[in-house]
């Protein structure tokens, strides 16, 4: 069925479809619409969901947990200062193996305040045991929403699902959405291990781990992770069959042949397709990877994906204050080191506070590596996309 939604409104039909247990949410611009409109299915009887309005984005997360060890089906929707308010319980989430979906509309951390996109709110929790599923477009965000009810409850994690506030989840575009019959046998009951209401077998959550049992779930907690690759690919076949959207771990672009690339999170990919476009018109083979799964991080794959480049540039839309680069280049030059891969590779840190990227500036990243790629000199590696009169 083809329907004009927004960002927000694509992924709260998806939880409207998903019709799960329990939601949780305090609003956040610019995810406040999320849970807004999931509100109104509530209201109206579309779904049968608990939906429990908090009083900050803490308690938000830590009733989400309380629902979900009582064997709950559970959702919610945060960004910026609201999912660094969830920092605490979003270890606590992911360390009791709690499949709870959390949609994080990208935005930028304050200070000075900004409601705007970036990535610095889901880079800043990227190690806290959340898979991390990022969208490029409306269509995407609908569908890894669906996706990642399954892919948690497979893996016994907690999924975040990101797509970039304002561009994504404001603008309507059209996509295609499933039937919603076709969407519950998808997702399919939920099936209970473990959990506290559980009649016939007396469990405890969150007891006091001391060293050597904490460890031994912390590395119990990475291979889990490390299983997930296969359970997000296993996953997303199943979805293409239903929907005929082919998902894995990253998404290509004319990257087969390419001699030069750019890496690239969300709704950047697309800007990047499109000056991608006009210069294979011209002759240049250029191509972008675009990552859609960063945690669990398919370092195996991504280099394999890279081998054939002469250089290659990697765009953050966070940064690491004072560090070597941004947190997606450290990532895959790592995994490019680790597979003895030696591609030249800039990194440039964009879009902070919403900071607008646009087709000359890829095109600018694309002339500038193909500069260097021919020659021997050596380079700055960390660089901005920032004109400072426009800043001024």
């Amino acid at each position: 069925m083809k329907e004009r939604l927004s960002g927000n409104e694509a992924v709260a039909t998806a939880m409207k479809q998903i019709n799960p247990d329990t939601v949780a949410a305090y609003p956040i611009t610019p995810s406040t619409e999320v849970p807004q409109y999931f509100s109104s299915f509530v209201a109206n009887g579309s779904v049968d969901t608990e939906f429990i309005p908090v009083e900050s984005e803490h308690s938000a997360m830590s009733a989400c947990i309380g629902a979900a060890a009582a064997g709950g089906r559970v959702m919610s929707a945060t960004s910026s200062q609201g999912l660094a308010y969830m920092f605490e319980m979003l270890y606590v989430a992911s360390g009791l193996r709690l499949p709870i979906v959390l949609i994080c509309a990208n935005r930028a951390l304050s200070a000075p305040i900004n409601i705007h996109n970036d990535h610095s709110d889901s880079m800043g929790v990227r190690d806290c045991g959340f898979i991390q599923l990022y969208s490029e477009n409306n269509q995407e965000a609908y569908d890894n929403t669906i996706m990642a009810i399954k892919i948690a409850e497979k893996a016994h994690l907690p999924v975040m699902v990101c797509y970039d506030g304002f561009i994504t989840s404001h603008s309507v575009e059209n996509i295609e959405l499933l039937d919603t019959k076709v969407v519950r046998e998808f997702i399919g009951q939920k099936k209970l291990d473990e959990y506290l209401l559980d009649e016939k077998r007396n469990i405890s959550m969150g007891p006091l781990d001391v060293q050597e049992y904490y460890f031994k779930h912390r590395i119990e907690l990475a291979e889990a992770m490390e299983q997930a690759k296969d359970i997000v690919k296993e996953v997303s076949d199943e979805f293409y069959k239903i929907s005929g959207r082919k998902y894995d771990m990253f998404e290509t672009y004319k990257l087969e042949d390419a001699e030069y690339g750019i890496i690239a999170l969300n709704s950047t990919a697309g800007t990047i397709k499109d000056e991608i476009d006009e210069l294979r018109e011209n002759g240049i083979k250029v191509g972008l990877l675009k990552p859609r799964c960063f945690r669990p991080f398919d370092y195996i794959n991504i280099p394999e994906a890279l081998k054939n480049l002469k250089s290659l540039a990697i765009l953050d839309k966070a940064d690491s204050v004072n560090g070597f680069s941004g947190p997606l280049f450290s990532e895959i030059t790592s995994a490019m080191y680790y597979k003895k891969l030696n591609v030249k590779t800039v990194n440039y840190i964009y879009g902070l506070g919403g900071y607008d990227i646009k087709k000359d500036d890829i095109k600018k990243v694309f002339d500038e590596i193909i500069e260097i790629s021919k020659s021997d000199k050596e380079f700055k590696v960390k660089r901005y996309i920032y004109n400072e009169m426009e800043g001024k």
